[in-house]
């Protein structure tokens, strides 16, 4: 497969089909990999692919630095291939713009990443071309998708609030999951905005509690369960099931999965007069 992806992406270089490839490069120790950006044929051989390959390079996409290197190859695993559909329904990005090369994947991380065990997604569902044997992507049911919710929603409300209060306390405020989000693409994000000032810049409960769940909202519908945002917390807060909470209920109202079907109108964004009207009070 590795070979396969190298010489895929070196066939796209020497014709200028793109002029970089967005991949996976080996890291500082067997169990790490790193992005890496091949303009030159002569360096393809710098890409790998296994187990490790957990990122999702689709962020780079939204990049000005990267952007400037010009047509870009990416390539996605499943997951992050529902990425590229919101970036397009978005207007992020045009299709005609990127060359998608898809991997099929069974999993990544060790021990095996928690978004992997719902996947339903093993071969992506938008490429150019795609590299290793296609396997049939099963759907999964609405309990299943959902299900590492199961432990979270037995709490009370009062548990609930108790729970995240503990968890926002940890927060330092370094955004680095706004920065690594593939979502987040706001050329002035509201955390920067003083004037009024609507998030407190402090790390203290009340500036966390305030960034944490505006920025959960602002992925409500939109977020495709990469976990790159819980990957990177160094405060180890499980923010991907605050996401995944979100990603229900707008599934459950909208009969709204993002990033599955490129035809399908953005639930956050269009008004459907069959759409649940009862949270509105």
């Amino acid at each position: 497969m590795i070979e396969a992806l190298r010489k895929k992406a070196e066939e796209l270089l020497r014709s200028n089909t793109v002029n970089v490839v967005f991949g996976y490069g080996e890291g500082s120790t067997p169990e790490r990999t790193r992005p890496v950006f091949i303009t030159k044929p002569e360096d393809v051989n710098k890409l790998t692919w296994n187990q490790y390959c957990v990122y999702n390079l689709t962020t780079y996409l939204k990049r000005q630095e990267t952007r400037k290197l010009g047509k870009p190859a990416i390539i996605v695993k499943g997951c992050d291939a529902k990425t590229v559909i919101v970036l397009i329904k978005e207007s992020q990005i045009k299709r005609e713009d990127v060359y998608i090369l898809g991997v099929t994947c069974q999993g990544v991380g060790e021990p095996l990443a928690v978004k992997c065990k719902a996947c339903d997604v093993h071969t992506p569902r938008i490429y150019d071309d795609l590299v290793g044997e296609k396997v049939e992507n099963k759907e999964l049911s609405f309990d299943e998708r959902y299900a590492e919710l199961d432990e979270y929603e037995k709490m009370s409300e009062k548990g609930k609030w108790e729970f995240w209060q503990k968890q926002f306390e940890k927060c330092i405020k370094c955004y680095a999951c706004s920065n690594i989000c593939p979502l987040c693409f706001c050329d002035r994000c509201i955390v920067e905005k003083n004037q009024p000032q609507w998030i407190d810049p402090s790390a203290h409960a009340r500036g966390n509690l305030s960034w944490n769940v505006t920025r959960a909202y602002h992925l409500a519908g939109r977020c495709i369960n990469c976990e790159e945002c819980q990957r990177v917390c160094p405060a180890d807060i499980p923010l991907n099931l605050l996401n995944k909470k979100l990603a229900k209920e707008a599934e459950k109202n909208f009969n709204y999965r993002p990033g599955y079907n490129i035809d399908d109108e953005l639930a956050m964004s269009t008004y459907n007069a069959k759409d649940n009207q009862d949270f509105v009070k």
